[in-house]
């Protein structure tokens, strides 16, 4: 997977990347079925000096498509916690997709059974 991080205004980097290192273990086993030479994520960090607010915007290229994620957070990590939880809900989205799993569906009749009387 290449991997690029662009920061803007973020002071510690090292906590950043962390946090990132930690969260990209997660992907790749998601991701492990392509080619690692076709996967990329971009990610931006952002520190909004008024409100001491963080922002991550991560953008994850895939063969199939390109998928994108953003959160906000008081930390570095609910930030990335927030932004990766919510591409990893998106990948699945995207391989159920592809799989077709709105095809294969089952649509099983329920079967009754009467209770019989007991006397």
């Amino acid at each position: 997977m290449k991997l690029s991080i662009t920061y803007k205004h973020v002071v510690s980097h090292k906590s950043v990347e962390t946090e990132v290192d930690r969260n990209l273990e997660k992907l790749e086993k998601l991701l492990k079925h392509y080619s690692p030479d076709l996967i990329q994520l971009h990610a931006v960090f952002d520190e909004n000096g008024r409100t001491k607010e963080y922002s991550c915007a991560v953008t994850l290229y895939l063969p199939g498509g390109n998928l994108h994620a953003t959160g906000f957070g008081d930390t570095h990590r609910t930030c990335v916690k927030r932004t990766f939880s919510e591409l990893e809900s998106q990948i699945k989205k995207h391989q159920a997709k592809l799989r077709k799993d709105y095809e294969w569906k089952r649509k099983r009749p329920r079967v009754r059974i009467e209770a019989e009387a007991v006397s």
